[in-house]
């Protein structure tokens, strides 16, 4: 339901901004030569059941004893992609043993040799693609950020050059909002990006699905496109591919699951939200994932 603006406790979130935006999208019916929808993903080569994939967590434990291996296990039994982010490589290696297909995302450490050391480990133990978090360079002071006692630093498009050349899987770049990053990161070779404002990073970001249509524009059709941040339901998963998204990261609403019933919890909630998403497919005559008209979205 949408929220009363008045009712926001602080107008500045973007998390709530980004809320009141999905909100504020609304869906036109169309049932004549309508068919059953096919929600399969095709992403690198593979074939998933859902565009709906976990968003790159880390640090689960306080959800579940084996958090974030359990929320592989459940990514794996609905065959959809499993992210990752921070974690001991022991970790990211039982991630990858469940046989979920994973992307692993590195943190723009302030030591490069740390960054290449990631991704050859991502690759040794079989992830599919891996990329890095940009979002997390700064800290709301201006100044580098330190994650969990880690210096970060802000990369360079050289450097990012220099990431996608150095491993031969999938680059992908966490962090995009903006037509500027996106043009860079299509400059950089980078095989996808994922609009994220991690989750309210900075306040009033603008919504990753106000600027989706843009991005789509730059991108053209050459690269897949993520969308990340507050995506709740299968009718926020519907509303990001008819913009243009060629598949959607869930976080906080799988964690909850995953607190409750683990990995079967995870399972289930990606089924509910592909189910829901497919009944707003059939609703709206749009064959499969890559093909919902984008028409089909007003604004409120």
């Amino acid at each position: 339901m949408k929220q009363n603006t008045s009712q926001i406790s602080n107008p500045a979130d973007a998390n709530q901004i980004t809320r009141e935006y999905f909100d504020s999208l609304l869906i036109e019916m169309r049932h004549i030569d309508s068919v059953l929808p096919d929600t399969t993903l095709q992403l690198y080569g593979e074939t998933f059941s859902t565009p709906v994939m976990t968003a790159a967590l880390s640090h689960l434990n306080n959800c579940h004893p084996n958090g974030m291996v359990e929320m592989a296990k459940g990514a794996a039994a609905a065959n959809a992609v499993m992210w990752t982010g921070m974690g001991e490589e022991s970790e990211l290696e039982g991630i990858t043993a469940t046989g979920a297909r994973t992307i692993k995302i590195i943190k723009p450490h302030a030591d490069n040799n740390n960054i290449y050391r990631k991704l050859e480990h991502a690759e040794s133990c079989g992830c599919f693609a891996v990329g890095m978090d940009i979002d997390h360079a700064y800290n709301s002071r201006g100044q580098y950020d330190t994650v969990l006692g880690l210096p970060m630093t802000g990369k360079t498009l050289d450097e990012i050059k220099d990431f996608v050349k150095a491993t031969k899987l999938p680059f992908v770049i966490k962090g995009v909002l903006s037509e500027q990053d996106t043009y860079k990161c299509l400059e950089a070779g980078v095989k996808g990006i994922v609009i994220s404002h991690h989750h309210g990073i900075q306040n009033y970001a603008i919504p990753p699905l106000r600027i989706l249509p843009k991005i789509v524009k730059v991108v053209d059709n050459t690269i897949p496109i993520f969308v990340d941040c507050g995506i709740t339901n299968g009718m926020d998963v519907f509303k990001a591919l008819a913009l243009g998204a060629t598949a959607v990261c869930v976080g906080r609403e799988l964690m909850t699951s995953l607190s409750e019933s683990g990995a079967e919890g995870v399972k289930k909630r990606i089924h509910e939200i592909s189910d829901e998403m497919a009944g707003a497919m059939a609703r709206t005559c749009s064959p499969d994932i890559r093909q919902i008209d984008p028409t089909v979205i007003w604004n409120r």
